[in-house]
């Protein structure tokens, strides 16, 4: 899977790793229905570190069609609820 950190790049994850992904972004839709800022600026950290930790980063030269972008990390809660609604960035 090819996911785009918005300003950072994209990144290629193994299947593998897409499970864990998925459930720190539902993690995160349930934060912002609770509005809990603190805790939504930990996991949407932590969903951007998962992927630079476990993603192979693409070079900045070479563009592929990305299957999920995740917003910059400095998002805010207000921001978060336009986009972290529903199944989230990943549809279950």
């Amino acid at each position: 899977m090819i996911v785009r950190l918005m300003g950072e790049g994209q990144y290629e994850l193994e299947k593998k790793h897409v499970d864990e992904v998925n459930k720190i972004d539902n993690d995160i839709v349930n934060i912002v229905k609770k509005g809990d800022e603190k805790v939504f600026k930990t996991e949407i950290k932590k969903l951007s570190d998962y992927v630079k930790r476990n993603g192979k980063k693409i070079p900045d030269d070479v563009i592929k069609p990305s299957e999920c972008i995740i917003p910059p990390s400095d998002l805010t809660l207000d921001e978060a609820k336009k986009i972290f609604a529903g199944d989230g960035l990943f549809p279950d």
